[in-house]
């Protein structure tokens, strides 16, 4: 059975999402505050994260921040009442893979859930777990990202990414598919948010010049590796 975290700090609407994820089968732990959605966390062991923004004692934010320095991996959603883009960037940029706006269906709630959970738990071919770019190995296995000098390790979208555009390295790779591959969706937020993604992953791979992430402007990314 998988396991969700959820912190939300309206009752009403924390017992009616709990309630119809336990009636799909996963067992939902609620939390009213951020502050015991962190003591959650580091007491029991979950599949994936459902997090408020504007939390009591610690917000969502700082949630998200504080389990991401524990765990790389797991899947992080937040829930949020804002509409301003530089929230939502915010959201990802403290390393959670997805938002849902308030009010939401809780249909597509559980679609949500249903992908990452899928993304999550999905096993790659065994030739394609490791490949290596420039002086670089990345291990999607472990979403691990390492040369002689770091080792870093991916969250679950920008393993994705790298992933996406490795595979697809003898082609510019068009952003409206990487958003519908990786995210789902091809809306304007989202393309902001994998924008966030992409400087990310240059970030990561700066340490070896002759790897380069190719903005082709208004069309989409290549990833390019120069020979010697």
């Amino acid at each position: 059975m998988k396991k969700i975290l959820l912190v939300e700090d309206d009752p009403s609407l924390g017992f009616v999402i709990k309630d119809n994820l336990c009636l799909k089968g996963y067992d939902v732990t609620l939390c009213t505050d951020g502050e015991a959605g962190s003591t959650a966390f580091h007491t029991d062991v979950f599949n994936l994260c459902i997090f408020d923004v504007m939390l009591p004692k610690l917000d969502g934010f700082s949630l998200a921040r504080r389990v991401r320095a524990e765990n790389q991996n797991i899947p992080i959603l937040f829930l949020t009442a804002k509409a301003m883009m530089e929230d939502k960037l915010a959201g990802f940029q403290t390393g959670a893979d997805d938002y849902i706006t308030k009010p939401f269906s809780l249909e597509e709630l559980l679609c949500r859930i249903e992908v990452f959970l899928r993304r999550s738990s999905d096993t790659v071919p065994s030739p394609l777990k490791k490949f290596q770019l420039g002086n670089y190995e990345f291990d999607y296995t472990t979403l691990t990202l390492r040369n002689e000098q770091m080792e870093k390790t991916l969250t679950q979208k920008e393993a994705e990414v790298l992933q996406l555009l490795y595979y697809n390295r003898h082609r510019v790779l068009k952003r409206e598919e990487i958003l519908k591959e990786v995210w789902g969706d091809d809306d304007y937020f989202m393309g902001r948010s994998m924008d966030v993604f992409i400087s990310k992953l240059r970030k990561y791979l700066k340490e070896d010049p002759s790897v380069q992430i190719v903005n082709y402007h208004g069309v989409g990314f290549r990833l390019e590796v120069i020979a010697p």
